[in-house]
């Protein structure tokens, strides 16, 4: 791939366009509104600029709602070789381009499993992707060539190519992204009028519970309103669920011992179901979930804590695996929670000891 055209500048296109340039490619950039597309082109993304002729690939990343409109035009004034979406639902967008009646040999729909909570090409890098999944939806009318320039654009972007149908793809994301987000706004909506007095006793799990219900709405609609039979059908399975808690929970209030056995039950039961299913999420680097001991650091809320509590790790030998931190309530500082491999966790433990750091069992 040596030019590319990338039709939507927000958080996802502008970093697919910083990833290519950064690799070489010509990158052409458009959006509905230019102010976007310049602001992507002066971060490195590319020349806002349209190409003189047909690039290798054309990427379509707007909205949904927009995507078949939109690739029907690109493809209508011959844009590219090849083109593709990278929005997050494939099964609807496909349906409306063959109701178009244009030939789908040239294009494939795919989908980069990754984002953040911002939006628009300021919050863009050019990292976004590396190591993260990537869909790739073809079908048996898709073209060789496009599939070769689809996995070199995922290829370029350091991302784990995916192959799926199109309507399993929907499915899967209703499932590990799109419910979640509702589920996420549902509990954070609860916080909107609660005491203040309340509300200071968050703690990490309220964090991060509700971390990704900080994303903007009105994206949010535009997906929810592509996918909402899968959605609706896994939220209702959620409030079934929910109706069954509520019970259990009422029945722990019971005067009765044999209606609190059945309360514990019902409780026990969520939570065990709970277990089972965040054993199943994939850990670092989409490899199996393993298990880590947790080494918990007490450190003050001054510039170069962390670069100094990782330096003392890297100097005994302990590859930090992931890290948590945890906030004071009211307080300049914070506790730190290094994830490590269990056999590394005594040696690190002592060698922060050794460097004056305050350890927390």
């Amino acid at each position: 791939m040596r030019t590319a055209l990338v039709i939507g500048t927000g958080l996802i296109g502008t970093s697919a366009a910083l990833a290519l340039a950064q690799r070489g490619v010509v990158v052409h950039l458009a959006d509905h509104d230019p102010e976007q597309a310049r602001t992507a082109a002066a971060l490195g993304a590319g020349s806002d600029e349209a190409p003189s002729g047909p690039v290798d690939l054309a990427i379509v990343a707007a909205p949904p709602a927009h995507v078949a409109v939109t690739l029907a035009d690109a493809m209508r004034r011959g844009l590219a070789r090849g083109y593709l979406d990278v929005a997050s639902v494939k099964g609807g967008p496909r349906r409306e381009l063959e109701a178009l009646g244009l030939d789908l040999s040239c294009y494939i729909g795919t989908h980069p499993m990754s984002g953040r909570e911002k939006s628009g090409p300021l919050a863009a890098t050019g990292d976004l992707f590396e190591g993260r999944p990537w869909v790739l939806t073809p079908t048996r009318d898709t073209d060789t060539e496009v599939l070769n320039l689809a996995l070199e654009l995922v290829s370029h972007c350091r991302a784990v190519p995916v192959v799926m149908d199109a309507d399993a793809h929907d499915r899967a994301v209703a499932l590990v992204s799109h419910m979640p987000h509702l589920v996420s706004s549902l509990v954070a909506a609860r916080l909107e009028h609660a005491e203040e007095s309340a509300v200071r006793l968050c703690g990490q799990g309220i964090r991060d519970v509700t971390r990704i219900a900080a994303s903007d709405p009105g994206m949010w609609i535009d997906i929810l309103s592509a996918n909402p039979g899968p959605v609706a059908d896994l939220l209702a399975d959620v409030s079934a669920d929910l109706d069954e808690t509520v019970q259990a929970l009422r029945a722990l209030q019971a005067s009765d011992e044999a209606k609190r056995r059945e309360g514990v039950t019902g409780i026990e039961d969520v939570l065990r179901r709970g277990n089972a299913g965040q054993i199943r999420v994939p850990g670092k680097h989409g490899s199996a979930p393993r298990r880590y001991e947790v080494v918990a650091v007490l450190i003050d809320d001054q510039p170069g804590q962390l670069a100094r509590i990782f330096a003392d790790a890297g100097a005994a030998g302990v590859n930090i695996e992931d890290v948590r931190i945890e906030h004071a309530t009211g307080q300049q500082a914070g506790l730190v929670q290094l994830l490590v491999e269990p056999k590394a966790a005594v040696v690190l433990t002592g060698a922060l000891r050794e460097r004056g750091w305050a350890i927390r069992q």
